[in-house]
């Protein structure tokens, strides 16, 4: 039993730090994602409703203080630092987990939780298994309390709580240091909008009572059809709902034409207004290129007219929705490259690049 324990100590404290280093990563990517907790449970609990959207502003901090938990309490379970409390802690944090993934699960209402960011994404009622799983170990460990001794391990924890934050800090400033999602630099966004192979379905039929499958639709008149599922789901486009479009019709082809030098603005206050004019430097010197400059906003029209006004940024804008906007770019305002629709650069405003480097990248 003294091995198992230690066996289920060093698994469930490896499972918090990756999960947590997963989405330090990219804590703005669990801040949208808490941000979408908080909604639902304003619109699900009316009562409430100004207590969960008052939480909104500081969904950035919620996602720093909980995914750096994570690791510094994996951490001080793999190397033996206050057990008891730690343990303890680690109960209340996988019951409340726990929750979050049933309520989605459920109620059908956040589809995915965001338990590994955007590293891997499991379905509702996986993540819920999962964290039972975790809760389950988690009681196994107070249980076996008195196998383990703690250690003077203090300084690893502390340096874990350093790093974490350093990473964090770093990924809000700049970029996520390692990008998982699907627009990232490299990408052929329009093969990535094709599914990957013909897709293939099965379909469930009955007759005299008996369910029974066909990869091909039966001709037999006597089958009632149930439903068709796909066979192979990671076929699926991996993206979808990249679309652009302005008042005169639908541009999102227009996109992957040529060199194409995208400015991401989204309204709100975390728009970093000082930011454009280093932004409008960039745009005028790449003037009289083969690169065509344009901006991507999902903010209305009389917005994004007096945005481009109040930073002369005389160029192009159109339409995109608010959510691939921020799937594209954390940063706002951001800088996104194209060349005939692949991924040539990402920057965070931060970091905006010079002419010499954009066309470097192409």
């Amino acid at each position: 039993m003294k091995i198992v324990a230690h066996i289920v100590r060093f698994l469930v404290g490896g499972i918090f730090i990756f999960s947590g280093l997963v989405k330090l990563n990219d804590p703005v990517g669990t801040q949208i994602k808490l941000e979408e907790y908080f909604e639902v449970f304003a619109a699900d609990f009316p009562a409430l409703h100004d207590f969960w959207m008052a939480l909104v502003p500081y969904a950035l901090y919620f996602s720093v203080l909980m995914c750096a938990a994570e690791v510094i309490l994996g951490v001080a379970l793999l190397v033996s630092w206050r057990l008891k409390q730690v343990n303890w802690i680690l109960l209340l944090l996988i019951v409340f987990f726990t929750f979050l993934t049933f309520y989605s699960a459920y109620y059908n209402k956040v589809t995915d939780c965001g338990c590994f960011g955007d590293f891997l994404k499991l379905k509702p009622w996986t993540s819920f298994t999962k964290d039972i799983v975790l809760l389950v170990l988690i009681i196994f460990l107070i249980w076996q309390r008195k196998v383990f001794r703690n250690l003077r391990t203090g300084s690893l924890v502390g340096f874990s709580a350093i790093f974490s934050l350093a990473l964090a800090i770093y990924a809000i400033r700049y970029l996520p240091p390692v990008d998982f999602l699907p627009y990232k630099i490299g990408n052929n966004i329009p093969q990535l909008m094709q599914p990957s192979e013909p897709l293939r379905y099965k379909y469930i039929m009955e007759k005299d009572g008996k369910t029974e499958e066909f990869e091909k639709f039966p001709t037999d008149t006597a089958y009632k059809y149930k439903e068709m599922v796909l066979i192979n789901e990671n076929a699926k486009p991996k993206i979808t709902d990249y679309k652009v479009w302005n008042n005169e019709g639908d541009f999102t082809q227009e996109t992957f034409k040529g060199k194409k030098l995208i400015i991401i603005i989204k309204n709100g206050p975390d728009l970093n207004g000082a930011s454009l004019a280093h932004i409008r430097s960039l745009v005028n010197s790449v003037k009289g290129t083969d690169i065509e400059s344009l901006i991507l906003t999902s903010d209305s029209d009389a917005e994004i007219q007096e945005i481009r006004k109040a930073y002369a940024l005389d160029i192009p804008y159109f339409f995109a929705d608010g959510t691939v906007l921020k799937t594209i770019s954390r940063s706002n305002p951001g800088v996104w490259l194209l060349n005939n629709g692949v991924v040539k650069g990402k920057w965070h405003y931060n970091q905006t690049p010079e002419k010499e480097e954009v066309v470097g990248k192409l």
